[in-house]
Protein backbone atom coordinates (compact mmCIF):
# COMPACT_ATOMS: atom_id res chain seq x y z
CA UNK A 1 0.00 0.00 0.00
CA UNK A 2 1.22 3.40 -1.07
CA UNK A 3 2.10 5.68 1.68
CA UNK A 4 -1.37 8.50 0.18
CA UNK A 5 -3.60 5.29 0.37
CA UNK A 6 -2.11 4.75 4.02
CA UNK A 7 -2.91 8.36 4.94
CA UNK A 8 -5.99 7.98 2.73
CA UNK A 9 -7.50 5.02 5.42
CA UNK A 10 -5.97 6.28 8.02
CA UNK A 11 -8.20 9.69 7.28
CA UNK A 12 -10.85 7.10 7.01
CA UNK A 13 -10.22 5.35 10.01
CA UNK A 14 -10.35 8.73 12.05
CA UNK A 15 -13.18 10.00 10.53
CA UNK A 16 -15.05 7.10 11.43
CA UNK A 17 -13.96 6.88 15.33
CA UNK A 18 -14.63 10.61 15.37
CA UNK A 19 -18.23 9.90 14.13
CA UNK A 20 -18.40 7.10 16.96
CA UNK A 21 -17.47 9.56 19.48
CA UNK A 22 -19.47 12.53 18.34
CA UNK A 23 -22.60 9.74 18.66
CA UNK A 24 -21.78 8.54 22.19
CA UNK A 25 -20.92 12.07 23.69
CA UNK A 26 -24.13 13.69 21.69
CA UNK A 27 -26.38 15.94 24.10
CA UNK A 28 -29.86 14.23 24.80
CA UNK A 29 -32.56 16.82 24.29
CA UNK A 30 -34.81 17.19 27.40
CA UNK A 31 -38.55 17.41 26.71
CA UNK A 32 -40.33 20.35 28.26
CA UNK A 33 -44.23 20.54 28.52
CA UNK A 34 -45.60 23.98 29.59
CA UNK A 35 -48.57 24.11 31.77
CA UNK A 36 -50.02 20.83 30.78
CA UNK A 37 -53.67 20.61 31.46
CA UNK A 38 -54.57 16.70 30.79
CA UNK A 39 -52.78 14.44 32.37
CA UNK A 40 -52.94 11.65 29.71
CA UNK A 41 -51.24 13.88 27.75
CA UNK A 42 -48.30 13.60 30.24
CA UNK A 43 -48.11 10.23 29.65
CA UNK A 44 -48.30 9.86 26.08
CA UNK A 45 -45.18 12.20 25.34
CA UNK A 46 -43.16 10.01 28.34
CA UNK A 47 -44.24 7.27 25.78
CA UNK A 48 -43.04 8.38 22.74
CA UNK A 49 -39.49 9.83 24.74
CA UNK A 50 -39.18 5.87 25.54
CA UNK A 51 -40.00 4.84 22.31
CA UNK A 52 -37.50 7.34 20.77
CA UNK A 53 -34.76 7.28 22.77
CA UNK A 54 -35.48 10.40 25.58
CA UNK A 55 -35.60 10.12 29.19
CA UNK A 56 -35.36 13.37 30.57
CA UNK A 57 -38.75 15.11 31.12
CA UNK A 58 -39.49 18.75 32.70
CA UNK A 59 -42.71 20.18 33.31
CA UNK A 60 -43.98 23.56 34.14
CA UNK A 61 -46.54 23.63 36.21
CA UNK A 62 -48.46 20.27 35.74
CA UNK A 63 -51.33 19.07 36.84
CA UNK A 64 -50.88 16.27 39.57
CA UNK A 65 -49.57 13.09 38.10
CA UNK A 66 -50.79 10.09 40.53
CA UNK A 67 -49.71 6.86 40.36
CA UNK A 68 -53.34 5.25 39.69
CA UNK A 69 -54.32 8.28 37.44
CA UNK A 70 -54.32 9.15 33.24
CA UNK A 71 -50.65 9.79 32.92
CA UNK A 72 -49.10 6.61 33.94
CA UNK A 73 -52.15 4.60 32.16
CA UNK A 74 -50.94 6.27 29.05
CA UNK A 75 -47.54 6.03 29.47
CA UNK A 76 -46.85 2.13 28.73
CA UNK A 77 -43.25 1.34 30.14
CA UNK A 78 -42.24 4.91 30.38
CA UNK A 79 -44.17 4.96 33.71
CA UNK A 80 -41.32 3.10 35.12
CA UNK A 81 -38.47 5.88 34.42
CA UNK A 82 -39.26 8.53 31.86
CA UNK A 83 -42.92 9.84 33.87
CA UNK A 84 -42.02 9.30 38.12
CA UNK A 85 -38.25 10.97 37.34
CA UNK A 86 -39.73 14.20 35.93
CA UNK A 87 -39.14 17.65 37.35
CA UNK A 88 -41.17 20.45 37.53
CA UNK A 89 -39.19 23.34 36.67
CA UNK A 90 -40.17 27.36 35.65
CA UNK A 91 -40.46 28.29 32.58
CA UNK A 92 -37.32 30.79 33.25
CA UNK A 93 -35.14 27.99 34.15
CA UNK A 94 -35.83 26.30 31.02
CA UNK A 95 -34.59 29.94 28.99
CA UNK A 96 -31.92 29.88 31.01
CA UNK A 97 -29.91 27.14 30.73
CA UNK A 98 -31.15 25.21 27.69
CA UNK A 99 -30.94 26.18 23.78
CA UNK A 100 -34.88 25.89 22.81
CA UNK A 101 -36.95 24.76 20.43
CA UNK A 102 -40.53 26.24 21.09
CA UNK A 103 -42.77 24.18 18.98
CA UNK A 104 -46.32 25.31 17.41
CA UNK A 105 -48.82 24.68 14.90
CA UNK A 106 -49.44 28.19 13.59
CA UNK A 107 -46.12 29.81 12.14
CA UNK A 108 -45.88 33.25 10.67
CA UNK A 109 -45.54 33.72 6.90
CA UNK A 110 -42.73 36.07 7.06
CA UNK A 111 -40.02 38.10 9.27
CA UNK A 112 -43.23 40.58 10.10
CA UNK A 113 -44.46 37.90 12.63
CA UNK A 114 -40.77 37.49 13.80
CA UNK A 115 -41.95 35.37 17.13
CA UNK A 116 -43.12 32.09 14.93
CA UNK A 117 -41.13 32.85 12.21
CA UNK A 118 -38.35 31.77 10.47
CA UNK A 119 -39.49 28.23 11.30
CA UNK A 120 -37.83 24.65 11.05
CA UNK A 121 -40.12 21.29 10.14
CA UNK A 122 -39.26 18.43 12.40
CA UNK A 123 -36.99 17.45 9.40
CA UNK A 124 -34.98 20.24 9.24
CA UNK A 125 -35.08 20.29 12.51
CA UNK A 126 -33.13 17.44 12.86
CA UNK A 127 -30.30 18.43 10.50
CA UNK A 128 -29.95 21.65 12.53
CA UNK A 129 -29.25 20.13 15.84
CA UNK A 130 -26.46 17.80 14.59
CA UNK A 131 -24.25 21.00 14.85
CA UNK A 132 -25.69 22.00 18.28
CA UNK A 133 -23.45 21.19 21.17
CA UNK A 134 -25.39 22.58 23.84
CA UNK A 135 -28.05 21.11 25.85
CA UNK A 136 -31.12 21.51 24.26
CA UNK A 137 -34.86 21.68 25.01
CA UNK A 138 -37.74 20.90 22.93
CA UNK A 139 -40.72 22.65 24.43
CA UNK A 140 -44.23 22.19 24.04
CA UNK A 141 -46.93 24.31 25.08
CA UNK A 142 -50.65 23.65 26.45
CA UNK A 143 -52.95 21.42 24.60
CA UNK A 144 -55.75 24.32 23.40
CA UNK A 145 -53.34 27.42 23.36
CA UNK A 146 -49.67 26.00 22.44
CA UNK A 147 -47.25 28.44 23.53
CA UNK A 148 -47.89 32.17 23.43
CA UNK A 149 -46.06 34.68 21.61
CA UNK A 150 -44.09 36.09 24.49
CA UNK A 151 -42.55 32.43 25.60
CA UNK A 152 -41.74 31.73 21.84
CA UNK A 153 -40.03 35.18 21.44
CA UNK A 154 -37.79 33.66 24.37
CA UNK A 155 -36.96 30.69 23.21
CA UNK A 156 -33.88 30.24 20.23
CA UNK A 157 -35.84 28.13 17.35
CA UNK A 158 -39.26 27.12 16.36
CA UNK A 159 -40.65 24.03 14.80
CA UNK A 160 -43.91 23.59 13.01
CA UNK A 161 -45.14 20.35 11.80
CA UNK A 162 -46.48 20.40 8.00
CA UNK A 163 -50.24 19.20 8.30
CA UNK A 164 -53.13 20.06 5.87
CA UNK A 165 -54.12 24.10 6.04
CA UNK A 166 -58.14 23.38 6.70
CA UNK A 167 -56.87 21.93 9.90
CA UNK A 168 -52.99 21.78 11.29
CA UNK A 169 -53.28 22.02 14.68
CA UNK A 170 -52.43 18.41 16.25
CA UNK A 171 -52.87 16.94 19.66
CA UNK A 172 -50.15 17.79 22.02
CA UNK A 173 -49.78 14.13 22.37
CA UNK A 174 -49.92 13.14 18.84
CA UNK A 175 -48.06 16.64 18.36
CA UNK A 176 -44.60 15.30 20.75
CA UNK A 177 -44.38 12.11 18.77
CA UNK A 178 -44.25 13.04 15.34
CA UNK A 179 -41.30 15.30 16.36
CA UNK A 180 -39.41 12.96 18.63
CA UNK A 181 -39.56 10.26 15.96
CA UNK A 182 -38.37 12.97 12.99
CA UNK A 183 -35.42 13.35 15.67
CA UNK A 184 -34.65 9.64 16.55
CA UNK A 185 -31.80 9.40 14.36
CA UNK A 186 -30.07 11.81 17.06
CA UNK A 187 -31.31 9.84 19.87
CA UNK A 188 -31.95 6.46 19.32
CA UNK A 189 -28.50 4.03 18.59
CA UNK A 190 -30.57 1.00 17.57
CA UNK A 191 -34.10 0.04 16.69
CA UNK A 192 -35.97 -2.90 16.67
CA UNK A 193 -35.61 -3.30 12.64
CA UNK A 194 -32.63 -6.16 11.52
CA UNK A 195 -29.77 -4.22 10.07
CA UNK A 196 -30.58 -6.25 6.93
CA UNK A 197 -30.52 -4.44 3.43
CA UNK A 198 -33.02 -6.42 0.80
CA UNK A 199 -31.15 -8.11 -1.94
CA UNK A 200 -32.35 -8.29 -5.35
CA UNK A 201 -32.49 -12.38 -6.67
CA UNK A 202 -29.06 -13.20 -8.56
CA UNK A 203 -30.18 -11.95 -12.75
CA UNK A 204 -29.41 -15.76 -13.78
CA UNK A 205 -32.55 -16.51 -11.54
CA UNK A 206 -34.87 -13.67 -12.96
CA UNK A 207 -33.86 -14.44 -16.40
CA UNK A 208 -35.03 -17.82 -15.59
CA UNK A 209 -38.75 -16.29 -14.54
CA UNK A 210 -38.76 -14.12 -18.15
CA UNK A 211 -38.22 -17.68 -20.01
CA UNK A 212 -40.92 -19.02 -18.01
CA UNK A 213 -42.91 -16.45 -18.02
CA UNK A 214 -42.34 -16.65 -22.13
CA UNK A 215 -43.17 -20.32 -22.28
CA UNK A 216 -46.41 -19.20 -20.07
CA UNK A 217 -47.25 -16.48 -22.72
CA UNK A 218 -46.30 -18.84 -25.80
CA UNK A 219 -48.83 -21.63 -24.61
CA UNK A 220 -52.10 -18.73 -23.90
CA UNK A 221 -52.06 -18.72 -27.53
CA UNK A 222 -51.74 -14.62 -27.88
CA UNK A 223 -50.62 -12.85 -30.80
CA UNK A 224 -46.89 -12.19 -31.49
CA UNK A 225 -47.03 -8.51 -31.01
CA UNK A 226 -49.56 -8.59 -27.76
CA UNK A 227 -46.72 -11.26 -26.19
CA UNK A 228 -43.65 -9.64 -26.94
CA UNK A 229 -45.95 -6.19 -25.42
CA UNK A 230 -46.55 -8.46 -22.05
CA UNK A 231 -43.25 -9.61 -22.34
CA UNK A 232 -41.43 -6.31 -21.98
CA UNK A 233 -44.37 -5.37 -19.42
CA UNK A 234 -43.57 -7.87 -16.81
CA UNK A 235 -39.65 -7.25 -17.27
CA UNK A 236 -39.96 -3.62 -16.55
CA UNK A 237 -42.04 -4.50 -13.70
CA UNK A 238 -39.70 -6.84 -12.44
CA UNK A 239 -37.01 -4.46 -13.08
CA UNK A 240 -38.55 -1.31 -11.06
CA UNK A 241 -39.91 -4.30 -8.13
CA UNK A 242 -36.25 -5.55 -7.41
CA UNK A 243 -37.43 -9.00 -6.08
CA UNK A 244 -35.35 -10.76 -3.45
CA UNK A 245 -34.35 -14.60 -4.34
CA UNK A 246 -37.19 -16.18 -2.18
CA UNK A 247 -39.83 -14.46 -4.40
CA UNK A 248 -38.43 -15.19 -7.75
CA UNK A 249 -38.18 -19.16 -6.61
CA UNK A 250 -41.47 -18.55 -5.62
CA UNK A 251 -43.08 -17.33 -9.06
CA UNK A 252 -40.51 -20.04 -10.88
CA UNK A 253 -41.79 -22.59 -9.06
CA UNK A 254 -45.85 -21.36 -10.11
CA UNK A 255 -44.98 -20.76 -13.45
CA UNK A 256 -43.48 -24.14 -13.92
CA UNK A 257 -46.52 -26.20 -12.72
CA UNK A 258 -48.91 -23.92 -14.79
CA UNK A 259 -46.61 -24.30 -17.61
CA UNK A 260 -46.75 -28.33 -16.85
CA UNK A 261 -50.26 -28.34 -17.31
CA UNK A 262 -50.96 -26.58 -20.02
CA UNK A 263 -48.52 -28.03 -22.16
CA UNK A 264 -50.54 -31.83 -20.45
CA UNK A 265 -53.63 -30.20 -21.88
CA UNK A 266 -52.34 -29.67 -25.20
CA UNK A 267 -51.12 -33.13 -25.55
CA UNK A 268 -54.35 -33.96 -24.43
CA UNK A 269 -56.23 -31.95 -27.20
CA UNK A 270 -54.06 -33.44 -30.02
CA UNK A 271 -54.61 -37.09 -28.45
CA UNK A 272 -58.25 -36.52 -28.68
CA UNK A 273 -58.85 -34.45 -31.66
CA UNK A 274 -60.08 -31.84 -29.21
CA UNK A 275 -59.86 -27.96 -29.42
CA UNK A 276 -57.11 -26.33 -27.03
CA UNK A 277 -58.90 -23.42 -25.75
CA UNK A 278 -60.20 -20.10 -27.84
CA UNK A 279 -57.54 -18.57 -29.47
CA UNK A 280 -57.61 -15.02 -30.89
Amino acid sequence: MSGADEDAVAEGDAGAESDDRAQSTRREPVVVVVEPETPGNVGTIARAMKNFGLSDLKLVDPPELTEDGEAYGFAGHAREDVLPNADTVTFDEVVANYHTVGTTAITGEDDRSHERFPFKTPAELRESLRAVDAPTAIVFGREGRGLNNEELSRLDEVCSIPADDDYPVLNLGQAATVLLYELRELTVDETQLPDTAVTRAPEGDVERFHEFFGDFLAATGQREHVREKNALLMRRLLGRAHPTEREVHSLLGTFRKANAKLEHTDHLAAKYDEPVYPRE
